[in-house]
């Protein structure tokens, strides 16, 4: 029995597929952020889900308990769906996989991502990340657009990936294409490392943005734009109160505006790495503290 559960198979014409993962790739919630923002725009409708039980260790990824109606309890467990839209304006469908890097098993994980998109006829495979880095949130989040394919970098105007170090559930879902000819995008947004906790609408936004510049689409970021103004001034009035925190901001200011524009979007391999391994020590700390109560 599969652990791809599709409900029906959508009619798609030329469909790009975008991928988002909450965890290690979604610092300040940037990617997952972004790539719900278009499903939301887009009216996606889900038809298709991946089976959590094989691919989570649920000690690490907790189910949640909800009560309905404030009577029935209902256990949510994580969650890989796929949703499909027609893009407004343009002559292609998007299907959008929101869902949680798996604990487990990631080559068949990201097999089960790749069998789809090659049923579906997937031209394009873009995935949305965000990570923490030494950057001000007073200016637009900077964004790495990268493929491993050199004609698809010199098409898009892309960087040439040359990563080398630890990955996520995105780099697997990357290799996968490469293995089956589908063309793949991958987009990363710096999030400020010192307001990590705040879910960043600036970084979704530089991650809708980005994407509709490739794909030639029209997004309406509205709605996005003025979160992220909020997002920005309550920042701000927080950075205020403290001195030190202040002059380090104004410090990343100046370093930004000092960059020519082509060194500001790119987050180095070193960054990368050390934002993997930020987030596993923390990993670590807290689920050495999973046994008590407050786990």
């Amino acid at each position: 029995m599969s652990e791809l559960n599709v409900s029906f198979r959508p009619e798609l014409e030329r469909p790009v597929l975008i991928a988002a993962f909450r965890g290690w790739n979604d610092g300040g919630q940037g990617a997952s952020l972004g790539a719900a923002y278009l499903a939301k725009q887009w009216n996606a409708a889900r038809f298709a889900e991946i089976e959590p039980e094989g691919f989570f260790d649920f000690q690490a990824v907790r189910p949640h308990v909800s009560l309905v109606d404030g009577e029935t309890r209902r256990v949510d467990w994580p969650d890989n769906g796929f949703f499909h839209a027609s893009i407004p304006g343009a002559n292609r469908d998007a299907v959008l996989l929101l869902g949680i890097e798996p604990n487990l098993r990631w080559q068949t994980f990201s097999s089960l991502v790749l069998e789809l998109a090659r049923d579906l006829g997937v031209e394009m495979v873009v995935t949305f990340g965000s990570l923490l880095a030494d950057v001000p949130h007073t200016r637009p989040a900077p964004v790495t657009a990268a493929a491993t394919d050199p004609r698809l970098v010199a098409r898009l105007g892309l960087e040439a990936s040359r990563y080398e170090g630890p990955t996520g559930i995105v780099g697997i879902v990357h290799d996968r294409c490469r293995e089956a000819d589908i063309a793949s995008v991958s987009l990363w947004a710096a999030v400020p490392h010192y307001v990590s906790l705040a879910p960043s609408p600036r970084a979704a936004l530089a991650l809708v943005r980005r994407f509709g510049e490739l794909l030639h689409v029209d997004v309406d970021l509205r709605e996005l734009d003025q979160a992220a103004a909020e997002y920005a001034e309550q920042v701000s009035e927080a950075v205020s109160t403290d001195a030190e925190t202040a002059a380090y901001v104004e410090e990343l200011e100046q370093r930004v505006d000092a960059l020519a524009p082509e060194d500001a979007d790119l987050p180095s391999g070193d960054t990368l790495a050390a934002e993997l391994t930020r987030f596993l020590r923390e990993r670590e700390e807290q689920d050495g503290g999973a046994d008590g109560p407050a786990g």
